[in-house]
């Protein structure tokens, strides 16, 4: 008599199902690989630049190292050590045996191995003690360097955790549980899904990843931020001048110029009508200018400090002056506009021009 059970039937994927999405991340992962390499292609292949000194500090780490070759024998051997006791453990435990303790554990409040079957999982286990055992043992080596210097010996840190961190099976779809559960869950959209992401950054990178930390699409100018209404009315090289409309039958004399940083965009202070800086002063009956700086490309390489001064700050008062008929302004700024604004004025203290609040 045949024995039933209550286990749920698994959900396997459809073969041809499977097959077409495989075929759809192959075929998008190849895109993407496209893109870079014409981009490579267009700009040039040049030497890599080496501004920070890293090659010359592991060339030293390696001269280092071998300086003391039984050191690094010694090293190598417990690291070999480690291996062989892991691999016992992990024998040990595929076989339903009581293993021993785990020969390297990640430390408390490393959320990278929280999901369960990198502890239960004897092949999650393994691959997350392999690894452990690899880290431990490259940041003593490097860390234990005998004979560099300071600023050397910081660098080689540095850098070596950066590639122990990127190295981690958890960055890894086939070696991370949790995205292997879901690839299994899904037929491999979640895949697909992270591929098409991809390759949105590096098309809005023009062949280099660019990665959108919010959806680019959610906002639209002038009906959802920036809505404020105004119009451009003076053009340099360095920025466009915007001016606002009137709200109110009456206008103050003076008008009114904010100078922004040239790190973000003109409408910080106009992003929501109730929280508008700008749509508070027009409301208030400022009559009020705002700056826009271009985004820079290497057509700006030479504009300095002054430049921004002197093409920028200061000839937006002059064009606000020349389109208001007034002799002088209120000018307000912030963060670098701030320190702009600062600068702008005891320039003009220096000249004994008085046109600026």
């Amino acid at each position: 008599m045949s024995q039933q059970t209550n286990e749920p039937a698994v959900n396997l994927p459809n073969p041809a199902e499977l097959a077409k999405t495989y075929a759809e991340v192959a075929q998008r992962a190849s895109r993407v690989i496209t893109q870079y390499m014409e981009k490579k292609a267009k700009d040039g292949v040049d030497a890599p630049a080496d501004e920070l000194g890293v090659a010359k500090a592991f060339m030293d780490l390696s001269a280092r190292l071998m300086a003391n070759p039984y050191k690094l024998a010694q090293t190598q051997m417990n690291m070999m050590w480690d291996y062989f006791s892991l691999w016992q453990g992990s024998m040990m435990k595929m076989m339903g045996m009581p293993g021993a303790a785990p020969v390297a554990a990640p430390k408390k409040g490393d959320n990278r191995f929280k999901d369960e079957e990198w502890e239960q999982h004897f092949l999650f286990d393994f691959v997350k003690q392999s690894y452990l055992i690899a880290a431990r043992h490259i940041h003593d080596t490097v860390a234990e360097a005998d004979g560099l210097d300071e600023a050397t010996q910081q660098k080689v840190n540095f850098f070596t955790r950066q590639y122990v961190d990127a190295m981690s099976p958890s960055n890894f779809a086939l070696t991370n549980p949790e995205v292997f559960r879901e690839t299994v869950k899904s037929h491999g959209q979640n895949l697909i899904k992270g591929l098409n992401n991809l390759l949105h950054d590096v098309e809005a990178g023009d062949g280099q990843l660019r990665i959108r930390m919010t959806d680019t699409s959610a906002f639209e100018m002038g009906k959802n931020v920036a809505t404020t209404p105004g119009k451009v009315v003076f053009q340099n090289e360095l920025f466009q001048l915007i001016q606002y409309d009137p709200q109110t039958p009456d206008q103050y004399k003076k008008p009114f110029l904010i100078v922004p940083p040239w790190i973000n965009k003109y409408y910080i202070l106009d992003l929501r009508e109730k929280n508008s800086m700008v749509n508070w002063a027009t409301s208030q009956g400022h009559t009020t200018f705002i700056m826009s700086w271009i985004n820079p490309d290497e057509k700006m390489a030479q504009k300095s400090f002054e430049n921004y001064l002197l093409e920028g700050s200061l000839e937006a008062i002059n064009q606000v002056c020349a389109h208001t008929g007034e002799d002088s302004v209120n000018l307000a700024g912030y963060c670098l506009g701030g320190t702009l604004t600062m600068t702008t004025l005891a320039y003009m203290a220096a000249k004994k021009d008085k046109r600026a609040n």
